[in-house]
């Protein structure tokens, strides 16, 4: 008989065909488990797979008292309560770095279209209005890389890859992090510090209580009426009432976002501007990096349920 994997948040179908193979899947398609599951079902759950980012905690974990094993597809896992699952014995996985590449390939493709006006530019053409040489104050040049300082908060695996990205296009990088790291970019101590050095800030940080809403109201003016901040992380990390004020009144010159405060809806004070590019969290949705997190995902469940320890567990020190 094959072991049961409660499948907590929503997948599509094709992303558990691996999984499906391998287990018997109990699909909550993203509803409440006790809502599509009787309580007998639930009470000999062992594992199950989450979005990192879906709210897990202790109220959760009480539907299944047999539960020894949390796996987040994907990097994340700031949903999870880890004290409590810590306090339960319950071992909590991820996939770390699987979408590293990914996530800083999207964060590149939001900073040059934010900062080279691409959507405005896209509209431009198709309005007719470059045909008719009509004149815009939105296609005036821009800044462009070579020289540019690029402050990257946060150097894990997907900061690293930011920060070599923003390199070969030749810009300055700098970091802010919890501890420094032995790489080749300018360290500096306070994100406040970094924020006064740089023009655009690449958000890469892990969420979490010590990050939430760290880039508030005065790292924004920081950066100045020429800056930008580019969100790949998680939309807790920004403060999004200060993010659109600081849009709004023009304090900052733009941003590109792939996560926000609520998902899946960004406030429509940030869709209603120009200077704002968004796209719907996107940055690990790849072929490449889905076959990855996958790799990670089944690894650990096969671990959990063979009795050994996660191969890719949640490092919280």
């Amino acid at each position: 008989m094959a072991d049961k994997v409660l499948i907590y948040s929503r997948f599509p179908k094709t992303m558990m065909a691996r999984f499906a193979e391998r287990f018997e899947l109990l699909d909550t398609a993203g509803k409440p488990a006790q809502e599509v599951f009787s309580s007998d079902k639930l009470g000999d759950v062992r594992a199950l797979l989450t979005g990192g980012g879906r709210p897990l905690g202790a109220g959760a974990m009480d539907l299944f008292p047999k539960l020894g094993a949390i796996v987040c597809y994907g990097t994340g896992y700031d949903g999870v309560d880890l004290k409590t699952a810590a306090a339960r014995n319950i071992a909590v996985g991820h996939s770390p770095g699987a979408n590293a590449a990914s996530v800083a390939d999207i964060a590149m493709t939001l900073m040059l279209a934010a900062t080279r006006r691409i959507l405005v530019a896209d509209q431009y053409v198709r309005s007719g209005d470059w045909a008719a040489s009509k004149p815009s104050p939105m296609m005036r040049p821009q800044a462009g890389m070579p020289g540019r300082r690029i402050g990257v908060y946060g150097m894990g695996e997907v900061g690293r890859k930011i920060a070599a990205r923003c390199a070969a296009f030749e810009s300055e990088v700098g970091y802010f992090s919890r501890s420094r790291h032995d790489v080749p970019y300018q360290y500096f101590p306070t994100l406040e510090a970094l924020a006064d050095w740089c023009s655009v800030l690449m958000v890469a940080v892990r969420a979490g209580a010590e990050t939430h809403h760290a880039v508030n109201a005065d790292i924004l003016k920081r950066l100045g009426e020429d800056g930008y901040v580019v969100n790949i992380s998680r939309g807790s990390v920004i403060d999004e009432k200060a993010l659109v004020a600081a849009l709004t009144d023009k304090l900052i010159a733009g941003a590109g976002l792939d996560v926000y405060a609520k998902e899946p809806h960004a406030p429509g004070a940030l869709t209603a501007l120009p200077n704002v590019v968004l796209a719907p969290h996107i940055g690990g949705h790849t072929l490449e990096s889905h076959v990855a997190m996958q790799d990670c995902a089944l690894a650990n469940l096969t671990a959990f349920f063979a009795g050994r320890p996660l191969p890719y567990a949640v490092k919280t020190a």
